[in-house]
C-alpha cells in the first residue's frame, strides 16, 4: 500500500522528531531520536524507513519537512 505523504517536524516537548505518516484520514505517528540539526535528505530517508516499518511506500518528494 501507498502512504498519501508524511511530514516531519521537531517536537521540543520530547526532544525528537515527529514523523506523522497520513494514509487516507488514518495518521501513524513515531518519533525519531535523530539529530536536531540532520539535514533535510536524512529526514526525508527517515520518513520513507518508518513508513515501509508500517508496511507503506513512501516517496521522498511526498515528504514535508518542518520545524
Amino acid at each position: 500500500m501507498r502512504a498519501d505523504q508524511a511530514q516531519i517536524s521537531w517536537d521540543e516537548k520530547n526532544k525528537q522528531w515527529l514523523v506523522r505518516i497520513i494514509i487516507g484520514e488514518e495518521v501513524i505517528r513515531r518519533h525519531s531520536k535523530s539529530a536536531k540539526n540532520a539535514d533535510e535528505q536524512t529526514l526525508r530517508s527517515l520518513a520513507v524507513k518508518l513508513a515501509q516499518e508500517e508496511g507503506y511506500e513512501l516517496e521522498p518528494a511526498k515528504v514535508s519537512v518542518g520545524g
